[in-house]
């Protein structure tokens, strides 16, 4: 029996992992009892091209370009039988369905190698010796690189791992181009893409398709398909959604789009898709649908029944993944930066912390809508209520919480909630690098499985960042990401360049401070990208105020969002582009450090103002650590052997205190006035994180004092009790 909803990704977003939209969406409607399947709809095509069977048809297809074939595509063609032989073999292991291959893969000559292997010369400082399986998944990844290359080459020139046809969805604003390649012959990975949802849907007609377009590179397959079930299922309705439409269709006027969807919907789903259920099997009128667009009377209507109110995130479920090829993923590796390769090396589960974004004033940012504006924490205790589901459910204990910007005390609070649960876990978030991250939060952080973060220093001058309303300092940004360093967790910068008004100079200083940061050792990955002014951001809604003036804009009746400005005081940004990228790959690598920056840039460009040792002197500050009498303190270690010993000296004796704690890399022994180790250590046992009701630092500050002691801060604050952050005692 068809279910009443199919949930769709449309072909590509990522080969590692399912996008999360259809997962939580079909978590929600298990709530309502309406019964929904989904597919990704990417990974099933990318499999069915990269397969024996698929290669031998792509190959087929092969059609040399007007100026002839590339000498890079000449040799994939003469290596043709290679690569069908091997295809099939190379999945199986990138799904970790056969890990032995990684012996072959290594040794080098297994595979064909076409131009994505000029980078891959040197890799045993990147692997070492014996890191064969992460060396395999990288020489892997470029084989299924070249492949790509001939197929955009020969193939599709839309063709992209993570995209389609991607430059049909940016700046549209009107439907004209789209429109006319929707109505030209489908191309074979149309084709594959055609038979993968025969073989889904077969006969059976869902009442409602609901397809998730979350970027421009997923919305030309997205009218695709629904080409196909108004061809071979017309009496399915169909839904179009997610991010692409929630940014950019926000003032959608042309009636074509309906020639393809019935319904356009925007921000979160949950709602608006019951109410089209509901319209679909006459339970509610037209006009009490929520949110959506749709023709009457041969216009554009959009209906957004007031009375209709969202559901808590508390209310939506948990994401249910069912149905999607969990195992069938593939654990790429296309860079060999660690924190880089988060993204696409192995199967996170999605989950947020909280909806919406709880600063919500960055200048640069679309705050005005509402999937940013209205912020919504979600309680610690049902976050991890979700990840032990997921995990029942998946078999993975990867968790990728993608909020806007996590919120440090939820961050706390689920942490301490994994922790007290003794799960296994391993975890990464977007954050701000505000102050709220202490030495004693991070390592909390690391003790719950936080394995890394991403935030963003944007422009890295504090001039911009001030007008950028982020409210954050680069000296700031530099302390915090030395706590996540000590903590063993890895930090991923955002980086900006071209925001109104920047010069020149305060461009390469931002690179010089982006460069220290790398050289300290504070930074692992990063990524430039150029400012773009989009109308829902405080800068598109006021341009004036920053100097810049609209010369152009979103006035089509397609999708309006991205608008083209005149910056007279700001810096050409396209001069900095290829330096910046080229610097930031090899600065990744540990490579071209201590080279200057014009080094990087074909242009002439200025030099640095910044001074080189600027950010080792941040450092180097000692930090002075207060203490709010109105913290938590907590202990998450095991507790440690409590043993009085007997020194002496000069022929004069006294006990002492020694606190063995055993951490699971060292031994700390602690040793105080005997009278102050029993204290210490019935004080842990107080404050430990099994023990649900918070133990706050001034409790614990006057319950020291009442034994007559005056001397709590000498105490506390100085060796050795200071060094118990590294046994799991924090104050948070």
């Amino acid at each position: 029996m068809a279910p009443q909803v199919f949930l769709v990704t449309p072909p590509f977003t990522q080969l590692n992992t399912p996008y999360p939209a259809t997962a939580y969406l079909k978590g929600f409607f298990n709530t309502k009892g309406i019964t929904a399947d989904q597919a990704d709809l990417g990974i099933e095509v990318i499999l069915k091209m990269f397969s024996k069977k698929g290669l031998i048809r792509i190959f087929d297809a092969v059609v040399a370009p007007a100026e002839g074939f590339s000498e890079n595509a000449k040799r994939i063609l003469a290596l043709k039988n290679k690569y069908i032989e091997t295809i099939d073999s190379v999945v199986r292991f990138l799904q970790h369905h056969d890990p032995t291959l990684a012996q072959n893969i290594c040794r080098r000559g297994f595979l064909p190698e076409a131009a994505r292997f000029s980078q891959a010369e040197e890799l045993s400082w990147a692997f070492g010796a014996m890191g064969n399986q992460d060396k395999a998944r990288h020489l892997a990844t470029l084989y299924l690189e070249d492949v790509n290359d001939l197929i955009v080459e020969c193939v599709d020139p839309h063709f992209g791992f993570s995209r389609y046809a991607e430059k049909l969805g940016r700046y549209a604003n009107t439907f004209d181009e789209l429109h006319h390649s929707l109505l030209a012959p489908e191309s074979l990975i149309d084709t594959m893409l055609f038979e993968v949802l025969e073989a889904k849907i077969g006969k059976e007609s869902p009442q409602l398709v609901a397809v998730s377009v979350p970027f421009p590179g997923n919305l030309f397959a997205g009218f695709r398909i629904a080409q196909w079930f108004k061809k071979h299922h017309q009496q399915t309705r169909l839904a179009l959604g997610g991010g692409f439409p929630n940014t950019e269709l926000r003032s959608l006027n042309d009636v074509r789009v309906f020639e393809y969807f019935n319904f356009v919907t925007l921000d979160d789903g949950e709602r608006p898709l019951e109410q089209l259920i509901n319209f679909i099997n006459g339970k509610c009128s037209i006009n009490e649908l929520k949110r959506t667009f749709l023709l009457q009377d041969s216009k554009v209507c959009y209906i957004n029944y007031a009375a209709c109110n969202d559901y808590q995130q508390s209310e939506v479920g948990t994401p249910d993944y069912a149905g999607l090829p969990i195992k069938d993923y593939l654990s790429v590796i296309e860079v060999t930066n660690p924190m880089h390769s988060l993204w696409s090396d192995g199967r996170w589960n999605k989950l947020t912390m909280a909806h919406g974004c709880y600063w919500g004033k960055c200048t640069f940012c679309d705050v005005s809508l509402d999937y940013i504006k209205v912020y919504e924490p979600i309680a610690a205790s049902l976050i991890v209520d979700k990840m032990e589901q997921l995990i029942a459910e998946t078999g993975e204990t990867g968790f990728h919480f993608v909020d806007e910007a996590a919120p440090p005390a939820l961050m706390k609070a689920v942490a301490i909630e994994i922790i007290r649960r003794r799960l296994v876990v391993s975890w990464w978030t977007n954050i701000r690098f505000e102050k709220s991250f202490t030495r004693d939060l991070c390592f909390l952080l690391r003790a719950s499985g936080c394995i890394a973060v991403s935030g963003g220093l944007e422009v890295a001058s504090d001039r911009l960042l001030e007008l950028i309303q982020k409210g954050i300092t680069v000296a700031q940004v530099a302390q915090v990401n030395k706590h996540f360093r000590e903590a063993g967790i890895m930090v991923h910068a955002y980086l900006m360049y071209g925001f109104p008004s920047q010069t020149a100079q305060e461009t390469i200083d931002s690179m010089e401070m982006v460069r220290q940061m790398f050289n300290a050792g504070i930074l692992q990955s990063g990524f430039w990208h150029r400012f773009a002014l989009t109308v829902h951001s405080p800068v598109g809604l006021a341009p004036e105020k920053f100097g810049i003036k609209i010369t152009s804009g979103p006035h089509g009746p397609f999708a309006n969002n991205d608008l083209d400005y005149i910056d007279p005081s700001g810096a050409d940004p396209s001069i900095f582009s290829d330096g910046l990228k080229k610097s930031l790959f090899n600065y990744m690598h540990g490579v071209g450090l201590d080279a200057p920056l014009q080094k990087w840039f074909e242009e002439k460009v200025p030099r640095t103002k910044i001074a080189p040792d600027f950010i080792q002197k941040i450092l180097e500050q000692g930090e002075i650590i207060s203490f709010n009498a109105n913290q938590r303190v907590v202990f998450c270690g095991e507790l440690p052997r409590l043993e009085i010993v007997t020194k002496s000296k000069k022929g004069a004796s006294w006990e002492v205190a020694s606190l063995k704690f055993q951490t699971t890399t060292e031994t700390l022994d602690i040793r105080v006035d005997k009278d102050k180790g029993i204290w210490l250590h019935a004080t842990l046992n107080h404050c430990h994180i099994s023990n649900p009701k918070p133990t706050l630092f001034k409790d614990i500050q006057a319950d020291y004092e009442t034994n007559g002691w005056d001397d709590f801060e000498l105490f506390w604050d100085n060796k050795p009790v200071y060094l118990l952050y590294k046994a799991g005692l924090f104050v948070l």
